[in-house]
């Protein structure tokens, strides 16, 4: 099981870079947005989760034998995450293409947390399995939100242009 658990940990250290990368992400959009109050206000309400995620899964990472969050992979997601962030300001569309980015990133955090459990479950790891279960609770959730509000923030989106408001953010 030494393959198994290094898979585990590793994987346990991208889950941890990926939550920071999403703080990151979130935090400079929630700064930019202006007109559109219910994406914001669940932007910001999944900053809190995310932020808790990152702490419980750096938590986490210290019980393990050579865990540890992996600096490095916390700083390249962070840099990743603030060049996006960089590139909406020179977009006419920069709502659309923000909530179409977390969009596909809240997939990509539940595809991790669904083999982060198969692992925890394979080793039996009760506490972590549960730890991520609520996780992926949280992230499926957003990317519902997500899923059922495109629509609308893109409507909004299209309103605003259309009268020359400022749509972008």
């Amino acid at each position: 099981m030494t393959h198994a658990r290094d898979n585990f940990i590793a994987w346990l250290r991208d889950a941890h870079a990926m939550e920071e990368q999403a703080i990151t992400m979130m935090t400079a959009q929630s700064r930019r947005l202006e007109n559109y109050p219910d994406l914001k206000k669940r932007i910001e309400q999944h900053l809190i989760e995310t932020r808790a995620h990152a702490e419980v899964l750096e938590d986490l990472l210290e019980r393990f034998p050579a865990g540890g969050a992996s600096t490095l992979k916390d700083i390249a997601g962070k840099l990743t995450a603030t060049a996006q962030g960089l590139g909406g300001i020179f977009t006419s569309d920069e709502v659309i293409k923000g909530a179409m980015a977390s969009y596909a990133f809240e997939h990509v955090e539940i595809a991790s947390y669904r083999v982060l459990i198969a692992s925890a479950d394979e080793l039996g790891e009760v506490e972590a399995k549960a730890v991520f279960e609520r996780i992926l609770g949280e992230e499926i959730a957003m990317a519902d939100w997500l899923e059922e509000n495109l629509d609308n923030v893109t409507r909004v989106f299209l309103m605003r242009d259309e009268r020359d408001l400022q749509a972008k953010r």
